[in-house]
């Protein structure tokens, strides 16, 4: 489950997209990092499926419109109405989609030894593990990672060996060839998770041939999390968009914060890529779960700490991505963000 594929174009599917909104395109676009979902969506594999697509496809399809989609009303939410920028439901959310994709991804790993998919493509994924080993390995020296360009191209020894006691958790790891780069930056203590048993299978048969056997894989749903321990870093890339695309994405959503509150050791950072919100829209998703966490656990100011850290603290984002023109407005089709965990719980 760690990123997003459409359904092929000849598929009757209809696909997923933002809800339609009397405003003008530039209202809906925020003045930073836009993110185009259907651009991204659309990077695929050059490897042909040996199950049969098309038919998994009706499946899923059939699968989602017989699902009970909730009133707006029915949420528990400070909005008095839908989000114009959230995203329609689709079969993108359902776990059938994605044990049925995984399938076909191992099947075609055991006869053709092909690794599927890299969701959001190469590029991001290098960026992403680049970018946030230049990020833990500064927070020490609290130093501001805006120039990822740098970070590219950053090999300092100090700073790998600065990564060694970090823990990694990938939520949603899909093939887990995230984890793999991380694995290359330096990280050794790494755990991938997801809830499609296929998936899981996939990812540790691809991490023992590229010599990671010691990546751990295990299979678990974020949103009814069985791990029991916490982790320095958590990271999603794509997961939160996927949860969001099923029928009850907006509750979906509001759990996915809960869990993954849980997982994140306190000062530890949480790394979230999408392709379907902007780094805005994740902010303000996170300041929404702080708020909550917030009025849950109101007590009187203390003395020791009299201003306490929101629970989730925006600290950077990736500034190098391609960017595309959209109604006027210069933006990318994908942002990863990161938020601190504060350190007083």
């Amino acid at each position: 489950m760690t990123g997003i594929r459409w359904p092929p174009e000849e598929s009757d599917v209809v696909q997923p997209s933002r809800a339609p909104a009397a405003a003008p395109a530039t209202d809906l676009i925020s003045d930073d990092d836009r993110s185009v979902a259907a651009d991204s969506w659309s990077i695929k594999s050059e490897y042909g499926s040996t199950l049969d697509d098309e038919q998994r496809q009706v499946d899923a399809a059939e699968l989602l419109s017989s699902c009970n989609f909730r009133a707006s009303s029915d949420y528990s939410s400070d909005k008095d109405e839908p989000d114009a920028n959230e995203v329609e439901p689709s079969m993108l959310g359902l776990q059938s989609y994605w044990d049925a994709a995984y399938a076909e991804d191992l099947a075609n790993f055991h006869q053709h030894g092909h690794a599927g998919e890299i969701w959001f493509g190469t590029d991001v994924m290098n960026t992403v593990a680049a970018w946030t080993k230049n990020l833990c390995a500064s927070m020490p020296q609290n130093v501001n990672v805006a120039n990822d360009v740098a970070v590219r191209n950053n090999s300092d020894d100090h700073a790998v060996k600065d990564l060694f006691g970090w823990t990694v958790l990938d939520i949603g790891t899909g093939n887990g060839l995230l984890l793999q780069e991380f694995a290359k930056q330096g990280f050794t203590d790494l755990t991938g998770t997801d809830y499609s048993e296929g998936a899981i299978d996939l990812a540790q048969s691809l991490a023992t041939r590229a010599g990671f056997s010691s990546i751990n894989f295990v299979v678990d749903d974020i949103l009814d999390t069985k791990l029991e321990r916490q982790f320095n870093l958590v990271l999603d890339k794509g997961t939160l968009d996927a949860v969001g695309l099923h029928p009850d994405g907006h509750l979906r959503r509001l759990a996915y914060w809960e869990s993954v509150s849980k997982l994140v050791s306190p000062g530890g950072l949480l790394v979230i890529t999408s392709c379907n919100s902007t780094k805005d829209e994740l902010i303000q998703e996170a300041d929404n779960f702080n708020q909550g966490q917030a009025a849950a656990t109101a007590t009187a100011p203390s003395p020791a700490e009299p201003d306490r850290a929101p629970f989730f603290q925006y600290i950077d984002h990736v500034r190098t991505y391609p960017t595309i023109m959209f109604g006027g407005v210069e933006g990318s089709r994908v942002a990863t963000v990161a938020f601190r965990r504060r350190s007083v719980v």
